[in-house]
């Protein structure tokens, strides 16, 4: 999903930088904490690239597997988190009438970014419905196309 959307961003002329190419974390050796380790050289990326927002790309999953649809998730640890927040929602309503809403979020790396940015949910995993929209290429496009059309009226709102 990410690397779809780094092309359709691409392609709208915005500058992309992926946090990682390939299913590895940050970490070093040397962190106590792999995970804390990790999510702090996210941080010092987003910082050092200058990054105007950062977008956090994730598939969902719960255990009741009924549980489907995009959300979005924000810190109000930057007042722009929420605008970005709300367009995306609205976004994704209206493109696939997800039931989902916008939450707040206290872990880690969206309560120390000071960077505007958002946790996208794509789906869940645990339902065999998205399960199998998230595989499809066209889905994913689809899914991408909302967030860069989202991306594109954020910078025009604020």
């Amino acid at each position: 999903m990410s690397k779809v959307l780094e092309q359709k961003l691409l392609e709208k002329g915005a500058i992309v930088y992926m946090i990682r190419e390939e299913d590895e974390d940050l970490s070093s050796k040397w962190d106590a904490q792999k995970k804390r380790g990790d999510l702090y050289r996210r941080i010092l990326k987003i910082q050092q690239n200058k990054s105007d927002i950062y977008l956090s790309i994730h598939m969902n999953y719960h255990e009741d597997s009924g549980y489907r649809g995009q959300e979005v998730l924000y810190n109000p640890i930057n007042s722009n988190n929420k605008i970005l927040g709300d367009i995306l929602m609205q976004q994704f309503k209206k493109d696939f009438n997800t039931k989902r809403h916008l939450k707040k979020t206290t872990l880690y790396l969206y309560s120390n970014t000071r960077v505007p940015g958002v946790l996208i949910e794509c789906g869940f995993l645990s339902n065999y419905h998205d399960r199998v929209n998230l595989q499809n290429p066209k889905y994913q496009n689809e899914v991408a196309t909302s967030i860069v059309q989202s991306v594109i009226t954020y910078f025009s709102v604020i």
